[in-house]
């Protein structure tokens, strides 16, 4: 069924499509080629957060299926079905498990939004189409990126050759369950490797389909496995491996720390980081569209429940228009993002990911009013939608950049205003943050552009625009933000290594 036709569909058919989809579920891992129970028998909770009602149990993984996965994913990549796969043939299977992913966009669709609370339409018109294309722009990766032969004197011969790193463990987080997964696997298998992927606990079970999807276009045994688990279980098991040569980790900054010390315990294998954000959008005097800037600033903060890592949630503003921004940011943005029922095509903003994530966003929000934000709107949960996981739009102003609001990265619907004298203080408090993942500035000044753009950072700048791109667009940040560079061509060859071949010839 294409996406298209599942676009038309109205709650009441997604809940029909939800009920479906629970009723034939799958929740064991997926290890070499087969669905699989953990070996110590354990399950854990899956839980809606819309409505607090557990989904299903899912199997709980610890090292002894972490070594099945990687001992399975080892052997296929020596087995060379993969690895040493013709390259046209890897793209045919690739594009045939892009098709999949669409031809099965409601059943995905559904598994993230019943798992993490993602707004339906936020699937259908976001994740999923953005899988597929993330799937296909690596395939496409894999007979144009080539090795080199060097200008050398005419006794030797020198090559250059890009090979696979061997076995890559994917850990990702639940705030985008598919497609921070498809920026992990969609490279490494592209370029060749076996993947384990261990998906977040708190949104597990679109990870398992999308491995059984793969192995439906004709990928072999052993090449996609998923354990689910409780990062100490199962994530923790997998970074130390000594037979994997790669973990690429989406999260919290303290948990990519963490990926560092794993890979230094155990084999040295290669670590990509993409972690936690407080991006900072500059609006300056002479920005060229109000009524843009401020549309950005409330989607860039709100998008996803607030829930991303390079939302836009330290709005720095001019003081010469600082009161007609926070004005207008009222009057269009309080209401842009409605809570609701995040199986209605209508809704707009979901719950957040569990009942311990808005307990914490809310203690968040104490606190910026404790330290002296103004509170211009929200604050708080909406009583009718007791007992999700929800928290209503929430805008502070007179935020200074010392305040704990605008410092940690509160992953959660709350935007903080900070008000600036001059360009060069707005860039003083975008840089002061131990984060330097994505940033935006709003100026008809070319000149102060250019400026900002190399004084900022961060590894993403948008100008007069925000978290707009394609796949010719590195994602990855400066600082702790990570070391990542995911969504490009520099990601493929990140999960590759470059051999020297120096051939002696003969002197005739």
């Amino acid at each position: 069924m294409s996406l298209a036709t599942i676009r038309d569909y109205q709650a009441d058919q997604w809940r029909s499509t939800a009920a479906e989809v629970l009723g034939r579920l799958e929740t064991r891992h997926f290890i070499n080629g087969a669905f699989t129970d953990s070996v110590e028998g354990g399950r854990f909770e899956s839980v809606n957060p819309a409505t607090g009602d557990v989904l299903a149990e899912v199997s709980a993984g610890t090292s002894a299926d972490i070594d099945r996965a990687v001992a399975a994913a080892r052997a296929a990549y020596r087995s060379g079905s993969w690895a040493k796969m013709p390259p046209r043939k890897r793209m045919k299977i690739l594009y045939r498990f892009a098709d999949l992913v669409e031809e099965n966009a409601a059943q995905l669709a559904v598994l993230d939004t019943l798992d993490m609370g993602k707004p339906i339409s936020d699937m259908l018109n976001v994740d999923v189409p953005l899988v597929a294309e993330t799937v296909r722009f690596m395939a496409e990766c894999i007979d144009k990126v080539d090795g080199s032969v060097t200008n050398t004197a005419n006794n030797a011969m020198h090559m250059i050759l890009r090979e696979p790193l061997g076995v890559v463990g994917a850990i990702t987080p639940w705030n985008y369950p598919m497609l921070m997964a498809s920026w992990k696997f969609a490279p490494a298998l592209a370029a060749g490797n076996s993947v384990v992927l261990k998906p977040a606990e708190q949104s597990p079970l679109s990870a398992l389909q999308l491995a059984r999807l793969f192995a439906e276009a004709g990928g072999p045994d052993g090449v996609f496995n998923v354990v689910n688990g409780m990062g100490e279980a199962a994530g923790q098991p997998l970074a130390l491996h000594m037979d994997v040569n790669k973990i690429t980790f989406t999260g919290s900054t303290e948990v990519g720390k963490l990926m560092l010390q794993f890979a230094g315990q155990s084999n040295m294998k290669h670590v990509g980081l993409e972690c936690g954000g407080k991006s900072p959008q500059i609006f300056l005097s002479d920005l060229p569209d109000m009524a843009a800037a401020v549309e950005a600033a409330y989607c860039g903060i709100y998008e996803n429940m607030g829930e991303v890592c390079n939302a836009g949630s330290r709005l720095l503003v001019d003081r010469s228009i600082y009161d007609e921004f926070v004005e207008r940011f009222v009057a269009e943005g309080k209401d842009a993002y409605q809570p609701g029922d995040p199986l209605d095509p209508g809704t707009s903003m979901g719950p957040l990911v569990t009942k311990g994530d808005q307990q914490r966003v809310l203690g968040m929000i104490e606190s910026g009013k404790s330290e002296g934000a103004r509170l211009v709107f929200g604050g708080d949960a909406p009583q009718e939608l007791e007992p999700g996981a929800y928290v209503n739009p929430t805008l502070f102003a007179d935020v200074r950049n010392d305040m704990t609001i605008a410092r940690q990265e509160i992953f959660g619907p709350v935007a903080s205003v900070i008000p600036f004298e001059s360009a060069e203080e707005a860039l003083e408090i975008a840089n002061d943050t131990i984060y330097g993942l994505a940033a935006s500035l709003w100026t008809r000044d070319i000149d102060k552009a250019f400026k900002l753009v190399k004084g900022i950072e961060a590894g993403i700048v948008w100008v007069n625009t925000y978290d707009s791109g394609d796949f010719t667009q590195p994602f990855g940040g400066y600082k702790q933000s990570g070391n990542a560079r995911d969504k490009c061509i520099d990601s493929y060859k990140s999960y590759t290594q470059t051999k020297s071949a120096w051939i002696k010839l003969s002197n005739q």
